[in-house]
């Protein structure tokens, strides 16, 4: 049944996938970039903020959708923007580093996904497991090349060094804005139907007082 109220149901973006993980990749990258960026930096507070644009726009686009379908296109759109902004930042980190940016089939971040991570405790558990495994990996392998003879070849081990926690963090918010972004990008695509299916407020008010006359 068509709800015929002028103000629909909205808000409600708490329940939002999108929400959700942007809100956990908020939390990460305030932690992240405490422990792992320079806070006096210009990176600092413009990856927290980005984080934060992320999260604020989700919920100001859905809480504007009762009147503005509009608003909440542009706003989810700007939500998009500023995610996208916070993966070139966490891509630079690792880049300027020389640290490893995983595939999404990495094993590391398959385990990362199976955990469906949602609070910043779990994402720190998987860390801190994700380390200890490579280190009892590596201890496996025994000494490496430099302890040997040098005439004794050694076939190198993808178990061979342990990721940093920054290194694990990194990747590890990198696929949770992957994720994100898939999310909004289905979101936009669902809004932009919407709007041109059904138009904005005007048209629902035009609708709206032409049912009340035949009523």
């Amino acid at each position: 049944m068509a709800d015929d109220s002028l103000i629909p149901l909205h808000g409600g973006y708490r329940k939002l996938k999108s929400f959700q993980v942007a809100q956990l990749c908020y939390d990460v990258t305030v932690r992240f970039c405490d422990r792992y960026i320079e806070k006096r930096s210009r990176t600092h507070d413009q990856m927290v903020q980005a984080a934060r644009s992320g999260v604020q726009n989700i919920a100001e686009g859905s809480q504007a959708s009762g009147t503005s379908p509009k608003t909440e296109l542009k706003l989810t759109n700007v939500a998009r923007a500023s995610l996208e902004e916070l993966r070139l930042d966490y891509e630079d980190f690792l880049r300027q580093r020389g640290l490893e940016l995983w595939p999404p089939e990495h094993p590391a971040l398959m385990r990362f996904k199976a955990r469906r991570c949602a609070t910043l405790d779990v994402v720190r558990a998987w860390v801190e497991e994700e380390r200890k495994m490579a280190m009892t990996n590596t201890n496996k392998h025994g000494p490496t090349q430099k302890g040997r003879a040098a005439s004794v070849p050694v076939r190198e081990s993808p178990c061979r060094s342990v990721p940093t926690s920054a290194e694990l963090v990194a990747n590890a918010a990198l696929s949770l804005l992957n994720l994100a972004c898939y999310l909004l990008d289905k979101q936009l695509a669902a809004q932009e139907k919407s709007f041109l299916e059904h138009g904005g407020f005007t048209e629902r008010l035009y609708r709206v007082r032409a049912q009340r006359r035949h009523s």
